[in-house]
């Protein structure tokens, strides 16, 4: 079953390749930028899902780190680089 489904990928991609070869210049570079923009919105879709909810949560928690610590100026010192005071 994998098998034929990998072969039906592989000749797709054949006949794909060879009607590319058939266009003229003008046409080629017409279908090289459709096939581009058809990839970039694949890839677009299906990382959209998964990497901006992340983004946003990792910034939300890096400003969250910001507000809890200490600031001199411009300098952040957060709370955990204070040093333990000696009891002497």
């Amino acid at each position: 079953m994998v098998e034929k489904i990998l072969a039906g990928i592989v000749l797709l991609v054949c006949v794909v390749l060879l009607v590319r070869l058939s266009l003229g210049t003008r046409r080629r570079l017409q279908f090289d930028f459709a096939m581009q923009r058809l990839w970039h919105a694949l890839r677009r879709n299906g990382t959209r899902a998964w990497r901006w909810p992340r983004a946003r949560r990792e910034t939300r928690d890096a400003i969250e780190r910001a507000r809890s610590g200490e600031w001199d100026g411009n300098v952040y010192r957060p709370k955990s680089f204070r040093r333990p005071k000696k009891p002497h």
